[in-house]
C-alpha cells in the first residue's frame, strides 16, 4: 500500500487538488447523483450511494447539496444525465494509470483525457490493458500520530476490514468494497477520525522509478485530477518514504 499512501500523505500535504471545493463538490454531486440514478435515492438500500454521501459529508458538503444531487439521480429534479466511463493507459516510465470518468459529453471527455495523456509523456492504451493489474478495495486512512495502530486494528477486523497497514505515517484500513461503509461508519463510531476514506483501485504490485520520472508521472496525474470530467486517477506508483514532491 506504500505508493497509495504516500500519494495521498503528498496530497493532503500540498492540499492542491482538496483546496478546490467548487471542483471537489462538483465531483461528489455527480457520484451522488448516478448512484441514485442506479441504485435509488435511499442510501440505506444503495451501498454505493452511502458511500458517496459519507465522503461528501467528511468534506463538509453541506446537506442540501447532497439532498439535490440525489433528487438529481432519481428524476426529481432536472439536470445533466452522467456517463461512466474508465480509461486506461501508461504515464511516463511504464506506469499504469486507470482513469475513472462521469461525463454529461462522451466525445469532449475522450478529447480531454487523450490530451492530457500525450501532452504529459503517457499513452493512452486499449480497453483491459492495466485494469487486470488493479482490485477495488475500500480503504481508510488515518493518521498514525493521532491513532493508537494497536486499537485501530483491533477495532478494524472486529468490523470487518480485511488488513491494517501503518507506513510513512499512515495507517491504512482495506475492506472489501461492500463492506466499506459498514467498517468505516463503526470505526467513526469508535471515535477514530480518518484522513481519507474510499473506494479505490488498488494495484497487485507496485512500479519502482527514479525520483524525476516520479515527479512525471504525479504531474500528469494533477493534470487529469484537474480536468473536471475525472472522478478518479489510479497508479501502480510507487512512492519512496524519502520523496519530496516539488514546491
Amino acid at each position: 500500500m506504500s505508493g497509495h499512501s504516500k500519494w495521498a500523505t503528498i496530497k493532503h500535504a500540498k492540499g492542491a487538488a482538496d483546496a478546490k471545493r467548487g471542483q471537489m463538490f462538483t465531483k461528489f454531486i455527480k457520484e451522488i447523483s448516478i448512484a441514485a440514478r442506479m441504485g435509488g435515492g435511499d442510501p440505506n438500500g444503495n451501498p454505493r450511494l452511502r458511500t458517496a454521501i459519507l465522503k461528501a459529508r467528511a468534506a463538509n458538503m453541506p446537506k442540501d447539496n447532497i439532498e439535490r444531487a440525489i433528487k438529481k439521480g432519481t428524476g426529481e429534479l432536472g439536470g445533466a444525465s452522467y456517463e461512466e466511463l474508465l480509461y486506461e493507459g501508461y504515464a511516463p516510465g511504464g506506469v499504469a494509470v486507470l482513469v475513472e470518468v462521469l461525463t454529461d459529453n462522451k466525445n469532449r471527455a475522450a478529447a480531454n483525457v487523450r490530451n492530457l495523456f500525450s501532452k504529459n509523456g503517457g499513452n493512452l492504451g486499449a480497453t483491459g490493458s492495466v485494469a487486470y493489474m488493479f482490485n477495488r478495495k475500500g480503504v481508510i486512512e488515518y493518521d498514525a500520530e493521532v491513532v493508537s495502530e494497536e486499537k485501530l486494528m483491533e477495532e478494524a477486523l472486529e468490523a470487518g476490514a480485511e488488513d491494517i497497514q501503518a507506513e510513512g505515517g499512515i495507517i491504512t484500513v482495506t475492506t472489501d468494497p461492500n463492506d466499506f461503509a459498514s467498517v468505516l461508519e463503526a470505526l467513526q463510531e469508535k471515535g477514530f477520525e480518518s484522513v481519507s476514506a474510499e473506494i479505490s483501485m488498488v494495484p497487485a504490485t507496485y512500479m519502482s522509478l527514479e525520483t524525476e520520472t516520479i515527479r512525471k508521472v504525479l504531474k500528469m496525474v494533477e493534470r487529469l485530477e484537474e480536468d473536471d470530467d475525472v472522478q478518479n486517477v489510479y497508479t501502480n506508483l510507487d512512492i519512496p518514504d524519502d520523496f519530496e514532491p516539488e514546491e
